[in-house]
């Protein structure tokens, strides 16, 4: 009868610690479900606002790269009056103007050479080796840029409320540049006084870039139009003067003396 009470009472204990270990089970697996569902609900609901500022700012801070390394090679090697090829007809009036090849693909290059080199600085912290004025990240956070970050965004700014903006953990932001540049010369020409053509000279830059935050990553695309050079072109005096009308307005043709 001993043994059998004995018996009896290890079974009993038995199922009552299997049911112990089954409670502790269940607690574990809700408890990952509960994380999950979280993470789910974060990476929804959070995840796209962080983004989204992380984009501009990553846009802000490639674009003034962009704008000081074209501006600093066009103060050094480039010649906007060489930069164009004028050709004229056998009365000496201009017939076509067109860019040096030459001229525009060195440019071009060293331009992007110089982009390359200045936003892999700043991706990898190299800080002190981005050679575009020390004013060029002046409203940057110099410690954080040498740890590869150029942003942080507050937890906050995903309430949408100006007031809880500055509050919580702030979210590191960095970024890879992928890809190729895409470097284009372009002109823009506009009327300028009497038979006179203002050329525009613009460079326009295509990159492609990966914004990186600590739960998600997305890849965006900066284009950037920089003007680089004014030049007047100037032209016969016509006989008659035209300069535009609207739907209003009569047709008169003024004689020029």
């Amino acid at each position: 009868m001993k043994r059998k009470m004995s018996l009896r009472k290890k079974i009993i204990f038995s199922n009552k610690k299997s049911k112990g270990i089954n409670k502790v089970l269940l607690v574990l697996v809700l408890i990952f479900m509960m994380i999950i569902i979280v993470f789910n609900y974060i990476n929804r609901m959070v995840s796209p606002v962080l983004l989204s500022y992380g984009e501009i700012e990553s846009k802000k801070i490639a674009s003034l790269i962009i704008s000081r390394a074209v501006n600093y090679e066009a103060s050094e090697s480039l010649d906007v009056d060489k930069l164009f090829v004028v050709h004229k007809n056998e009365d000496g009036e201009i017939s076509t103007i067109d860019f040096d090849p030459v001229i525009v693909n060195k440019f071009l290059q060293n331009a992007i050479n110089t982009i390359q080199v200045n936003l892999k600085h700043l991706e990898n912290g190299n800080i002190d080796k981005i050679n575009l004025g020390q004013d060029v990240l002046l409203n940057y956070d110099r410690e954080n840029l040498k740890k590869g970050v150029f942003f942080e965004i507050p937890m906050g700014v995903v309430f949408n409320n100006s007031l809880l903006a500055n509050l919580g953990p702030k979210v590191p932001v960095r970024f890879r540049l992928i890809g190729d540049i895409i470097a284009n010369i372009e002109s823009k020409v506009t009327n300028y006084g009497i038979n006179n053509a203002l050329i525009e000279v613009i460079v326009k830059l295509v990159l492609s870039e990966k914004v990186i935050l600590p739960i998600i990553s997305n890849t965006i695309t900066v284009s950037i139009n920089i003007p680089i050079g004014l030049k007047i072109i100037q032209g016969t005096v016509p006989n008659y003067y035209f300069n535009g009308l609207n739907n209003s307005s009569p047709i008169l043709k003024i004689p020029m003396e």
